[in-house]
């Protein structure tokens, strides 16, 4: 039983760091929140990347990272909340980043992989004993 306590525990923490700064980066683009660009500063960068039409683009994108977020740090439809974190990094990976190499100091993959890497193992181990899936015995696998 302390096993299974102490691994719920442990997904938990990563589940609520994750999700909560995902969810904060979405307020970002959404919002303009925590110092974030807002559909406005976001929408201009998405233009320049390619990424067309850049406000409403920038409020959707928002949107998804804050529901993934959310849904990721409750452990709530966890496969779903895993797709919305590993979707916007791919796009990152291929906009931005990719063409940096891999470490995070030269603006590279590196920490894109590191969220695709964590979001990917918990959506397919599950979101683990603490979480809102386990509550109402939603299952995935």
């Amino acid at each position: 039983m302390e096993v299974f306590i102490l691994e719920g525990l442990g997904l938990l923490i990563i589940r609520v760091i994750v999700g909560l700064y995902f969810a904060a980066h979405g307020t970002q683009k959404a919002f303009g929140w925590f110092g974030g660009g807002g559909p406005a500063g976001t929408g201009a960068f998405f233009e320049q990347i390619g990424i067309k039409p850049g406000k409403p683009m920038a409020v959707l994108a928002g949107l998804g990272e804050l529901l993934g977020g959310v849904l990721f740090l409750l452990g709530l439809l966890t496969p779903l909340a895993a797709l919305f974190i590993i979707i916007p990094m791919i796009i990152a990976i291929k906009t931005v980043h990719g063409k940096n190499g891999l470490f995070s100091d030269k603006g590279g993959i590196e920490y894109n992989l590191v969220l695709i890497a964590v979001a990917l193992g918990i959506a397919l181990s599950g979101a683990g004993s603490i979480s809102l899936d386990a509550l109402y015995d939603i299952k995935f696998w």
